[in-house]
């Protein structure tokens, strides 16, 4: 996600964690989800999802002391000297899902940024990952000449926040092995083009502080006031430990992406609410916005190779396309009309090539392809940022909202139910997955 930093890793043991009695078994909630063709419509998928590894507790074998690994001290150098004796000496609970903010119930999913604990308000801030049917493994989508869409509430997300739905280019197994017997069944792996320095990278400890690195596409990146779709390419495949200078702006991948926000593309009347957002400082009832976030609405997104051959192996991705459907309207992307920018309404090469400054470097739309080709993971969050407020979504030429409303203070004290909610997700046959219906 841009500039998102992030807080995962891989888990340890967890044959050794059941054997000795010791650790909670993890639990996955279902999410629904459909697989669609043209010709057959969509299939209903027993998928669930999982937490990030970093929700679930890292401990002893032989007691409950931490291992540490998260919340800014870092392994246990006595516990973790190297991946094998991290390995033996650390084990891990299942997740509390509903107690880190995370709510499903069968095609819905709903992310609270806050919840409460110990009678205080809490940052919860949860990111969970799609698995497969059999719940081992996590979900592969590959989506070359195909599209995704899915419906979405971003009316509680006021200026800073970020409701996000992503790809990240993660092993499936989330780099199961002897040293990692637990992989994506409790949410190991995590990489993406930030290349975020974890405490577990391809499932052992992290013992020389690499960064891990994979291609990332942003599907959906919002707020109530603004959204972005964004293509992150990285010049290495797979999950890359990154070192040095590698991880850095102008290293393997390309952290600031090729972005379309339509309000950055000079359209400042087409995504917003119609009635202002509680703790919003933007008065929404000046305008009368296209696409109106204070309520449901469904995201579309195609991407397309040159030709759109039917066999999907073959061709150059060359185009990641967005829709909307409201009220039964089928609302086009807003076009460019900010001036020096080549025309168009979606990523095309002419677009990044004028809004990237390192993409087209990192392999562009065709690395991108590529690692949509190989399959990704589905991923979703929510998250606000203590440091530039999310101002690189919604404030300046970006949104509506100020350089200062995004502080995590403020949205806490404006918006502490602050949430979003993700709804029949559902991906195939390029047409298959939206009511075509009318057009605006």
């Amino acid at each position: 996600m841009h500039l998102h930093v992030a807080v995962t890793a891989a888990w340890l043991l967890v044959s050794q964690a059941v054997a000795q009695g010791i650790g909670n078994a993890e639990t996955h909630p279902q999410l629904t989800t459909e697989r669609c063709t043209k010709a057959g419509g969509c299939v209903k998928q027993n998928t669930s999802i999982v937490l990030d590894a970093s929700f679930h507790p890292l401990r002893q074998v032989d007691g409950t002391g931490s291992c540490g690994g998260y919340g800014g001290g870092g392994l246990n150098k006595e516990l973790c000297p190297d991946h094998e004796a991290c390995a033996k000496n650390c084990v891990f609970d299942g997740a509390d899902y509903e107690g880190n903010g995370v709510l499903a119930a069968g095609s819905t999913l709903t992310l609270n940024m806050y919840g409460e604990r110990d009678g205080k308000l809490a940052t919860l801030t949860p990111r969970v990952y799609l698995l497969d049917a059999e719940g081992d493994d996590y979900e592969i989508l590959r989506l070359k000449n195909q599209e995704i869409s899915f419906d979405v509430d971003v009316s509680k997300l006021i200026c800073g926040m970020n409701g996000a739905m992503y790809l990240a280019e993660m092993n499936q197994t989330g780099a199961r092995s002897a040293l990692n017997p637990a992989g994506a069944r409790y949410g190991t792996g995590y990489c993406d083009a930030q290349c975020p320095t974890l405490p577990f990278i391809n499932g052992v400890a992290n013992i020389d502080s690499d960064g891990a690195c994979c291609n990332e596409m942003d599907i959906w990146e919002a707020n109530s006031l603004a959204s972005a779709f964004t293509a992150h390419a990285c010049s290495e495949p797979g999950v890359y430990a990154c070192k040095g200078d590698q991880c850095g702006t102008l290293g393997v991948c390309d952290k600031s992406g090729c972005a379309y926000n339509t309000w950055r593309m000079g359209n400042t009347t087409y995504y917003g609410p119609r009635s202002p957002p509680p703790g919003s400082s933007y008065n929404a009832n000046l305008t009368k916005f296209t696409v109106d976030t204070s309520r449901p609405f469904t995201v579309t997104t195609q991407f397309l190779t040159q030709g759109n051959p039917s066999d999907i192996t073959k061709g150059i991705l060359n185009e990641v396309r967005r829709l909307y459907v409201q009220d039964g309207v089928v609302i086009e992307n807003a076009p460019v009309i900010a001036r020096n920018m080549p025309p168009g309404d979606s990523l095309r090469m002419s677009h990044c090539q004028a809004v990237a400054d390192n993409f087209e470097n990192m392999g562009g739309l065709t690395n991108t392809g590529q690692s949509l080709d190989r399959g990704m993971v589905l991923a979703f969050s929510i998250w606000n940022d203590d440091k530039q407020f999310m101002n690189w979504l919604d404030a300046g030429n970006a949104g509506p909202c100020t350089y200062e409303e995004g502080s995590p203070d403020i949205i806490r004290s404006k918006r502490p139910d602050t949430s979003v909610t993700f709804m029949n997700v559902r991906w195939g046959d390029l047409g298959s997955t939206y009511n075509s219906g009318t057009a605006s």
